[in-house]
């Protein structure tokens, strides 16, 4: 995978103030088959989380480019999208795909129009997802086979919403799984309590197992970024949590 950046200021329409704003291209290769995929993703440096991508993006996103024949025609939803680099490449691997972000930033909801906008992309479903909340748009989505997120474990204020909103679409979808990239910032934060309080589990995934060696080298920050599956626990493995927990 690589990275290139290109950066722009401009004036916003009312000439008050100065807008930085940067394009980055991501080319995804396969040396065995020498595929090659590049996506485009504006950028707006702003406060808001969302509007520029976060070294866990692309990681997952090498995860998915790595996996892509399991995805094709296959229903994806990403939450907590922003600039939606890991949506993107599933949609331009064949994969139908939702992108979600809080309902309460919807400059974070255009965001994702503009990256589908930058790669073509014309069919991609996007719709307001604000995790811990349970709304009516949920009840309209259909069977989901993967879930995706990048860095939603960002704000430990939200660690339990996340995995609330996890754990219903699982429910909702037994056999979907849950592919999230995280950033180890403290080693004090964990999820484990809220995975066992809300019925799930999670598997580490290897980095160098998706990652070449070469490609290692185009992922900054790769040392500190955590790939993790996360899935229903089984009956049996809850009846055994609360034999334990008691």
């Amino acid at each position: 995978m690589e990275e290139i950046v290109v950066k722009t200021i401009t004036m916003n329409p009312n000439n008050t103030m100065c807008e930085f704003t940067s394009t980055k291209m991501f080319t995804f290769t396969d040396e065995d088959s020498e595929e090659l995929l590049e996506v485009i993703i504006p950028e707006i440096a702003e406060a808001a989380y969302g509007m520029y991508t976060w070294p866990c993006a692309p990681v997952l996103a090498q995860y998915v480019w790595y996996h892509r024949h399991r995805l094709h025609g296959k229903n994806v939803l990403e939450i907590g999208s922003g600039t939606a680099l890991t949506g993107i490449v599933a949609a331009k691997c064949g994969a139908h795909v939702i992108l979600s972000d809080s309902g309460l930033h919807p400059e974070c909801l255009e965001n994702c129009h503009r990256s589908c906008r930058a790669n073509g992309l014309i069919d991609v479903e996007i719709t307001p997802i604000t995790w811990g909340l349970i709304t009516p748009n949920f009840l309209s989505l259909p069977q989901i086979h993967f879930i995706f997120g990048s860095d939603c474990f960002y704000d430990t204020k939200d660690f339990e919403d996340v995995l609330v909103t996890v754990s219903f679409l699982l429910h909702q979808n037994p056999l979907a799984e849950f592919w999230c990239t995280y950033q180890e910032r403290s080693a004090s934060r964990s999820i484990k309590f809220y995975l066992q309080k809300w019925g799930l589990q999670a598997e580490f995934v290897p980095t160098d197992t998706f990652f070449t060696k070469e490609q290692t080298n185009d992922a900054p920050g790769l040392d500190s970024v955590h790939m993790i599956l996360i899935t229903l626990l089984t009956d049996s493995q809850v009846q055994m949590s609360s034999a334990i927990s008691s």
